[in-house]
């Protein structure tokens, strides 16, 4: 037993946004805390930590996943993806946040993350949605400023771009 583990706090490794990361944390530390204050990845935000509000969402192993309902330790060896892995390689927009930023959906910008996230995933298992299908996608992420109308064309937009671009 090493000096940390008798400390309460374990060695955790995953890769985050494809690249190797490690800290340590005690058994129940959320991701969420952990990708934030062990890691310092702020991307990701936390909202009502009881995994209602979908603003902690993040990508675990190809699958959204509220990160506040999962622990760190959970995540031991896992692919996480977070909103700071979201751009190209050059830094350019990713398809859907060109997308955000095109249609101005995004008010204050505190949910934003967890419902890219969150969209991503989705158009990642269906690039051609219907408008009624990103609403039932987008159910589990609540935005108190923008009404999602320009939230769901954003998401339709970003699915053309996506499918023009696979063309």
């Amino acid at each position: 037993m090493t000096k940390m583990e008798r400390a309460g706090r374990y060695p955790v490794e995953f890769n985050l946004n494809g690249e190797p990361v490690d800290g340590f944390a005690s058994p129940r530390m959320l991701l969420s805390d952990f990708l934030r204050h062990e890691i310092g990845a702020t991307g990701t935000h936390v909202g009502c930590e009881h995994g209602v509000c979908g603003v902690c969402t993040v990508k675990v192993d190809g699958k959204a996943v509220r990160s506040c309902l999962m622990f760190a330790v959970q995540a031991e060896g896992a692919e996480i993806e977070t909103i700071e892995g979201m751009a190209e390689a050059d830094g350019s927009f990713s398809a859907l946040q060109e997308a955000f930023h095109q249609n101005f959906a995004l008010q204050c910008g505190y949910c934003t993350p967890g419902v890219l996230m969150s969209l991503s995933e989705f158009l990642g298992r269906n690039p051609d949605p219907t408008e009624d299908e990103v609403k039932v996608a987008l159910s589990g992420n609540i935005c108190r400023c923008t009404g999602y109308h320009e939230i769901v064309q954003a998401a339709m937009d970003a699915a053309k771009a996506i499918r023009e671009g696979a063309a």
